[in-house]
């Protein structure tokens, strides 16, 4: 089932889930979810194919809480990292399963326009000599003494470091991400008329040894698995949606420039100056570049609420060719 425009992928950050203000309840999940999901559903009204993914950072940080409560009040020992990314993926893939579903039917588009939503519970590959297995720098999980840190770190080989707000948090890999295991499925599925929910969190983190895949204690940014997702299904578009408008140049500051449409080349030297932090608009910048480097055709980086002004060109930073 081909459509008429094309495919985009279109990758949530956290504000998708939980908003500034909110206290993370399941009724704050579901109302912003069905807020994101608005957008879903217009680009299918437009003609476009839709593959879906997001983060999961607040709540694979949420998981990581229940697991410390747990391991000091009641003895229970703590799942490995890739566990705790399969159950974010299954968490939020369910809202927002659930959550497109209904507004397609809602607006008599299921199962006229789609066949489907599904979430696919994803796994990606990094390469085990990655050099961030050697410096973990990902902070994760809540805030200890330095004598919690170590009693961890001795218990369960984790790595602290101190936290700049203050206290020792867990940190761990964060590897350059090289292909969904599942992106056979992915397509055929997208291909098929089916909207597909999928790379959540980055995806689960496994490495190939002798022909098998095991899980690693990892986090794999999810914007620049969106690019690989997004280039692998050859999309036309990469759409980025976040809590920042722009991407700007000297962000905070006084003489802060937001870019409206910039070539991979031009963004390349900025990203290269040091104009976007690693933690926030780096990976997404650095995530629309390689896209377009690759073949995409287009790269937004927009605010959640104007993504589709954004696709018409109305607004946020757009990564093109060149």
């Amino acid at each position: 089932m081909m459509s008429a425009r094309g495919l985009i992928v279109v990758a949530f950050g956290g504000n998708a889930f939980q908003s500034k203000g909110d206290k993370g309840t399941v009724e704050d999940y579901w109302r912003n979810a069905y807020i994101a999901t608005e957008i879903i559903v217009k680009l299918v009204e437009e003609g476009y194919r839709v593959v879906v993914t997001h983060g999961n950072g607040p709540q694979v940080g949420i998981i990581a809480e229940w697991m410390a409560l747990g391991l000091k009040e009641k003895n229970i020992p703590p799942m490995s990292l890739d566990i705790a990314g399969a159950m974010t993926q299954g968490w939020l893939g369910y809202i927002l399963q659930q959550a497109i579903y209904n507004k397609l039917r809602e607006r008599g588009l299921f199962p006229s326009r789609v066949r489907g939503v599904v979430t696919i519970v994803t796994q990606t590959l990094v390469r085990g000599d990655d050099p961030a297995f050697r410096d973990p720098t990902k902070y994760i999980g809540p805030w200890y003494s330095k004598e919690e840190a170590e009693k961890l770190a001795r218990e369960f080989n984790w790595s602290f470091k101190p936290d700049p707000r203050g206290g020792y948090r867990r940190v761990v890999p964060s590897p350059d991400p090289i292909m969904q295991v599942e992106i056979n499925a992915i397509r055929e599925l997208a291909e098929e008329g089916y909207i597909v929910i999928c790379g959540g969190g980055g995806g689960i983190p496994v490495v190939e040894e002798n022909g098998k895949l095991r899980g690693v204690e990892a986090v794999i940014d999810k914007d620049l698995d969106a690019e690989r997702l997004a280039t692998a299904l050859r999309a036309d578009t990469l759409l980025i949606l976040t809590d920042i408008d722009y991407a700007y140049l000297n962000y905070g500051s006084e003489n802060a420039k937001k870019l409206t449409v910039v070539t991979a080349t031009e963004a390349l030297k900025h990203y290269e100056e040091g104009h976007f932090k690693p933690g926030s608009m780096g990976p997404k910048v650095l995530a629309g570049i390689r896209f377009v480097q690759n073949g995409g055709k287009l790269a937004i980086i927009a605010h959640l609420s104007k993504a589709l002004e954004a696709l018409r060109g109305e607004s946020g930073t757009r990564i093109v060719p060149g």
